[in-house]
C-alpha cells in the first residue's frame, strides 16, 4: 500500500481532497498534516514569514519520516517552500497546482487567475509563468483578485464570498481564454464559474491527485525494473 502524506496550511481542503483520493487512489494510505496557523500567518504578514517556512520544512521532513512514498503540498501560497524542500528530501514532493499550471499553459494563450488573497494570487502567477517558460511559450496572465471575498468567508458569509468570486471571474474571464482557480478550496465552484463565463475553468485538487497517481505509478515501475535487474 502506497503512503501519501498531505501537508495543509488550513483545514478547508482536507475533506474535499480526501474524497478525491478515495475516488482515484482508493488503496492509498493518506496521512494528513494540518497546521491551520500557517495560512493565517501568511495572510497577516503578506508574505511567507521565516517561522512559517521553518514549520513547513519540518512537516515535509516529518512526511518523509512517516514513510511517505509521495509528499503532497496542498497550498498554492507556499508552493515555493515546497520547491526548497525538494532540494533536501529524498521523498518526491508533488505540488497540488503544478499539473493545473502545466495544462493551462499548454492549452491556452491567455489565462485569468482567480484568487481571494494576494498571497495566493502572486505565487500562482509566478508558477504559470515558470511553467510557460519551461515549455518555451509566452502566455498573457490576467489578475483576478476577488477583494473582500476571503474576509467575507472568515466572517461567516459564504454567500458574499461566492458572489464576489463570481463577479471577479466574469470580469477577469472576459479578458482570457480560460480561468485558473488559484486556491484548491474554490474547486466546488468550478462548474458554476464555467457556466457563468462560458470558458474552461481549471482547478487543482483532481489534477493534483492525478499527478500523485502518475508519480506513484512511475515509482512502482522503477522499483519493478530495479528488482528485475
Amino acid at each position: 500500500m502506497a503512503t501519501v502524506v498531505a501537508v495543509y496550511t488550513g483545514q478547508g481542503l482536507a475533506d474535499p481532497l480526501k474524497a478525491v483520493f478515495k475516488e482515484l487512489l482508493p488503496d492509498c494510505r493518506l496521512v494528513n498534516i494540518i497546521d491551520d496557523s500557517l495560512i493565517g500567518d501568511v495572510v497577516k504578514a503578506g508574505f511567507i514569514p521565516e517561522g512559517v517556512e521553518k514549520r513547513l520544512m519540518r512537516y515535509y521532513a516529518s512526511g518523509e519520516e512517516i514513510g511517505a512514498d509521495i509528499i503532497l503540498n496542498t497550498c498554492s501560497s507556499v508552493g515555493e517552500i515546497a520547491d526548497k524542500a525538494r532540494e533536501t528530501l529524498q521523498t518526491p514532493i508533488v505540488k497540488i497546482d503544478e499539473a493545473m499550471a502545466a495544462l493551462a499553459v499548454e492549452q491556452f494563450d491567455s489565462i485569468a487567475v482567480l484568487a481571494t488573497l494576494p498571497s495566493t494570487l502572486d505565487p500562482t502567477m509566478r508558477l504559470l509563468r515558470k511553467a510557460a517558460a519551461e515549455r518555451g511559450k509566452v502566455v498573457t496572465l490576467v489578475s483576478g483578485l476577488a477583494a473582500g471575498a476571503f474576509d467575507a468567508l472568515v466572517a461567516g458569509d459564504p454567500g458574499e464570498h461566492d458572489r464576489l468570486l463570481l463577479e471577479t471571474a466574469i470580469r477577469a474571464g472576459a479578458e482570457a481564454d480560460a480561468l485558473v482557480l488559484a486556491q484548491g478550496s474554490m474547486a466546488r465552484m468550478e462548474g458554476a464559474l464555467q457556466a457563468a463565463i462560458g470558458k474552461p475553468v481549471l482547478s487543482s485538487p483532481r489534477l493534483g491527485v492525478l499527478k500523485v497517481k502518475a508519480e506513484l505509478e512511475r515509482l512502482a515501475s522503477r522499483s519493478a525494473a530495479e528488482a528485475d535487474s
